[in-house]
């Protein structure tokens, strides 16, 4: 049984990944996680792309690596400045999604474990990004 199977398929991953991302866009704590996705190819991606990773990382279908070609999650971050902070509210945002989802149990909880050592290891750093609000153009 995979971890995918304790969540119930891919359904219930589905509403999952759409409950985070509708967190991360509403929730004080998604502020930054909005700023780092808006720099890349923003939520709606990143909705698509979240289901496909966990998807194959949590024993199903590997979407993500039958379009990227590879699972590594640290790859995938390399160039996001992911402070301390950006991980914690990561975590608040998918542990709330969990929680809102009904989602409980011992495999919730393991779940959890993983998401938060996950987390962890992709903080890096990498030199924050300038707000574009914050950048002025010399009068020439």
């Amino acid at each position: 049984m995979t971890a995918l199977d304790d969540l119930g398929g891919e359904a219930p991953l589905r509403a999952l990944v759409e409950t985070f991302y509708d967190l991360v866009e509403t929730l004080p704590e998604g502020s930054n996680l909005r700023r780092l996705h808006s720099r890349g190819h923003g939520i709606d991606n990143a909705r698509v792309e979240q289901f496909n990773f966990l998807s194959g990382f949590m024993g199903g279908r590997h979407y993500y690596k039958e379009k990227h070609g590879h699972m590594d999650v640290k790859l995938m971050h390399a160039h996001v400045p992911i402070r301390l902070a950006d991980a914690e509210n990561w975590l608040h945002c998918m542990n709330k999604a969990l929680d809102d989802e009904g989602h409980v149990g011992p495999h919730v909880e393991k779940l959890k474990q993983v998401f938060a050592r996950v987390a962890t290891i992709l903080i890096n750093n990498v030199p924050d990004w300038e707000d574009d609000l914050d950048r002025t153009v010399p009068d020439t």
